[in-house]
């Protein structure tokens, strides 16, 4: 991968099978990536083929995992005092792919399109939800410049 966006951490998950199943150990309080403090956790469904951008947060920290379906997940850095103002970091999520939990600092956009589904995405974020804390960018905005229709072959 790229550069990856300042602040942006992407923590990789062990995977515990056996013949009944497997484990996975998503998230601990310890863990680097829960400084922030903890909010709230909700639970989306998308279906396969829809869109979902852009948006950010002014001073929310955002954790997110996909528990199934295969999402092409995009950043991009907003903040003009950041050392990666304006780079987009491209993420396959989910699926088959290896699985991680990622997180969003304040002042990155991010979006993403289900491209096989439903998709189940948690989310733990270090507030509760705040509409004044959000601001939504159209999925078409030019100065990002991010064609989603884009074809994108899944794993």
């Amino acid at each position: 991968m790229e550069k990856l966006i300042d602040g942006v951490l992407i923590k990789e998950i062990k995977t515990n099978s056996d013949d009944r199943g497997y484990f996975r150990e998503i998230i601990r309080n310890s863990d680097e990536i829960f400084e922030e403090g903890f909010g709230q956790c909700s639970h989306s469904v998308v279906f396969q083929g829809i869109t979902k951008a852009w948006h950010l947060h002014k001073y929310q920290y955002q954790w997110t995992y996909v528990a199934s379906g295969t999402l092409k997940v995009v950043l991009y850095d907003t903040r003009s005092e950041s050392p990666t103002y304006n780079l987009k970091n491209e993420l396959l999520v989910g699926g088959t792919y290896k699985p991680i939990v990622y997180l969003i600092p304040p002042g990155v956009a991010h979006g993403y399109r289900c491209l096989s589904g439903p998709a189940h995405v948690f989310y733990l974020t270090s507030g509760e939800y705040d509409l004044s804390d959000e601001i939504r960018i159209p999925y078409n905005d030019l100065s990002i410049n991010f064609d989603w229709s884009r074809d994108i072959e899944i794993k």
